[in-house]
């Protein structure tokens, strides 16, 4: 005869609605991937017209009187500033590194193109559609990081994503792009 404080019992399975969501799974890192490639490269490539005339782009002198036209000062010296901050934003989250900054240069940048765009319309030719799901996009990979296929996972600080870390950024990329719209003319 054996006393209940010493009987065995059989340890019990954890019921699936008590069972921890795994963070981060293959297919979440994979469609996390596909996003950071074609957001990334997307703006990577639009960056690349205004710097280089790439693409069919103005380069910096077209894009700069383009700049000079909507209201922005010294319209050569922002045609360079956009040109970078979209090449440099859009290859960082292509490659996941520094992805909050990254994704908060977008953030940025697509904020002046839909106030510079205006907001006719939300559909194209002449709606803000398309600014409005790279800004989306950009900030959504901020916010929640670049997956396990990422240069960040190698980098100590940001090898944990913290969603203050996006936040922050962010809201960095939003006082960013509501100062530099409060220089146009």
């Amino acid at each position: 005869m054996t006393s209940p404080s010493v009987t065995a019992t059989k340890p019990q399975a954890a019921s699936p609605a008590a069972a921890p969501l795994a963070l981060s799974t293959p297919a979440h890192d994979a469609g996390l991937l596909l996003l950071r490639l074609v957001l990334g490269l997307t703006m990577a490539a639009h960056g690349s017209q205004k710097l280089f005339g790439w693409f069919g782009g103005g380069g910096i002198s077209g894009t700069g009187k383009f700049f000079t036209a909507s209201g922005y000062p010294a319209g050569d010296a922002m045609a360079v500033v956009a040109g970078l901050t979209e090449t440099l934003g859009g290859l960082g989250l292509a490659v996941g590194l520094l992805t909050p900054l990254a994704g908060a240069a977008v953030v940025g940048t697509m904020i002046n193109a839909i106030v510079v765009h205006g907001t006719g319309s939300f559909f194209a030719p002449e709606g803000i559609e398309y600014e409005l799901l790279l800004t989306a996009g950009a900030a959504a990979l901020a916010l929640t990081g670049p997956g396990r296929y990422a240069v960040d996972r190698t980098l100590p600080v940001l090898r944990g994503h913290r969603l203050a870390h996006g936040a922050l950024a962010v809201a960095l990329g939003i006082v960013l792009a509501v100062v530099t719209l409060l220089i146009r003319s």
